[in-house]
């Protein structure tokens, strides 16, 4: 794969807040492929929210290298559109307002699509145009913060817990106007969220965080037939056990597969909820890498 098909590119990345604490992320490899849907995920702390707005441009890495679309942010900035988790909007505007901003904004790109905003903010989400921000519900102020990433018809979207606020349609219509997007325009989409089974069913990529590393990272279907789920009994010694846990008179484990399967244990495909949850609760675990990206790597960027 060419460096020009991958969407986000990671080496060596490293943030830190402050010399004297610990730092966020460290030494994390990832890449992203272009037109991709990517879960990020992780436990509360573990550095997805500084991964997105470090590719959002918004901060500059401590050391190592950050690549988004080919360029070293905030270099592609009119490509890339950014909700963060706390969704900040002028209160005291209109939502019709808050659109008409988003359309001068982007005015320079020529991509604004009042058409795919205005269907997020107002067919689907039933907003008023008029409806001030301070009015708004925390999941009305969640529709108006897509409808500016929808309008802005971006290459690559980084969403922090996007869904969050949402009822369980209004999550449903979200989801499948991105899916609708990645599909019909080629949109990367880089989606942080903890809600496991919901990301089995729509990313194609994931990414996990612990401790500020990565900790799995890979096509999805390759992470699931990587690993097998084994019940019964008896010794798993030579296999590589990624977590064996009790269960009744045995005890359930999760390997790698491609050892033979051990007497006394019956196999099972495990679901991408058991996988990330198993490397979660167990530390030092290795996981399957993304591919390396093609390209020579960019110039080390340090602050």
């Amino acid at each position: 794969m060419s460096a020009q098909e991958w969407a986000v590119e990671a080496e060596g990345l490293t943030m830190r807040y402050g010399r004297r604490r610990a730092p966020v992320l460290v030494d994390c490899g990832l890449t992203v492929p272009t037109g991709s849907v990517c879960g990020l995920v992780g436990p509360n702390g573990a550095g997805k929210s500084t991964l997105l707005a470090l590719a959002a441009g918004l901060l500059r890495p401590t050391s190592g290298v950050l690549k988004v679309l080919g360029s070293v942010p905030p270099g592609a900035r009119a490509d890339v559109a950014y909700v963060a988790q706390a969704k900040p909007l002028p209160s005291q505007l209109t939502v019709a307002a808050v659109l008409r901003l988003g359309a001068e904004l982007n005015r320079s790109s020529g991509r604004w699509s009042a058409a795919a905003a205005e269907s997020i903010a107002y067919e689907q989400g039933g907003l008023h145009p008029k409806a001030r921000i301070h009015s708004l519900s925390g999941g009305q102020r969640t529709r108006v913060a897509l409808a500016l990433a929808f309008g802005k018809r971006a290459r690559l979207m980084l969403l922090d817990e996007p869904m969050a606020d949402l009822d369980p349609v209004a999550r449903g219509q979200l989801m499948g106007a991105l899916m609708a997007s990645a599909a019909e325009e080629g949109t990367t989409i880089v989606m942080s969220s903890h809600v496991l089974p919901e990301l089995e069913s729509t990313c194609d990529q994931l990414v996990l965080l612990g401790d500020g590393r990565v900790r799995l990272a890979g096509p999805v279907d390759e992470l699931v037939s990587s690993h097998v789920l084994l019940t019964g009994s008896g010794s798993l010694s030579g296999h590589r056990v990624v977590e064996q846990r009790p269960a009744g008179r045995g005890a359930t484990a999760l390997v790698r597969r491609g050892d033979a399967l051990p007497p006394g244990w019956e196999a099972m495909e495990p679901s991408l909820q058991e996988i990330v949850l198993a490397h979660l609760r167990t530390t030092g675990s290795s996981a399957p890498a993304l591919p390396a990206p093609a390209s020579s790597a960019p110039e080390e960027t340090t602050a």
